[in-house]
């Protein structure tokens, strides 16, 4: 049974394209609210179930916060991937800012790789709204994924790096 996300109650949280601004312990700039330090955010949830997750080829969306976790969830499988080559730590964080670099479609784009599953945005504050929260949350993933990907003498986790050969609900990450 696949892991569902436990931000069900929405109530206050600012939506964009049908998802959910939720809260990140993030020191990153952008429209994400803040949240506590020692509080679960979505993404702690992506990485603790990307390993449980990833084996699912079918999704069943029970709030609009899973829609957010497959799409980290993807972007974890995508980050490892660029991973997986890398021997150290310092290889691995270039690798990931290069990543971080590259632009982040929203839906409607091409290169967006979840079609039908966020509405199209219905203005251009919209669009750059939810492109700027998928920038700042893919930042903040990025720098969590580094600290399980590679052990604290800087080798890569190969019990993490092995999900980097998985396809998430059977799609071909670039």
């Amino acid at each position: 049974m696949v892991y569902h996300s436990s931000f069900v109650d929405e109530e206050g949280i600012t939506k964009s394209c049908g998802c959910p601004l939720l809260p990140l312990k993030s020191h990153i700039k952008g429209p994400a609210p803040v949240s506590e330090q020692d509080s679960t955010d979505v993404v702690d949830e992506a990485i603790t179930f990307f390993r449980a997750n990833v084996f699912f080829r079918n999704f069943d969306i029970q709030s609009s916060a899973d829609k957010l976790l497959i799409y980290l969830t993807f972007y974890i499988n995508i980050a490892l991937k660029r991973l997986e080559g890398c021997r150290t730590l310092a290889e691995g964080t270039k690798a990931i800012i290069n990543l971080g670099l590259e632009d982040v479609p929203v839906p409607g784009e091409p290169g967006f790789p979840f079609p039908g599953l966020f509405t199209l945005p219905q203005s251009k504050k919209e669009a750059e709204l939810f492109r700027n929260y998928l920038k700042q949350i893919r930042e903040e993933t990025s720098g969590r994924l580094l600290s399980v990907a590679y052990r604290p003498n800087g080798t890569p986790n190969k019990w993490w790096l092995a999900f980097a050969k998985r396809k998430f609900m059977n799609i071909i990450a670039p």
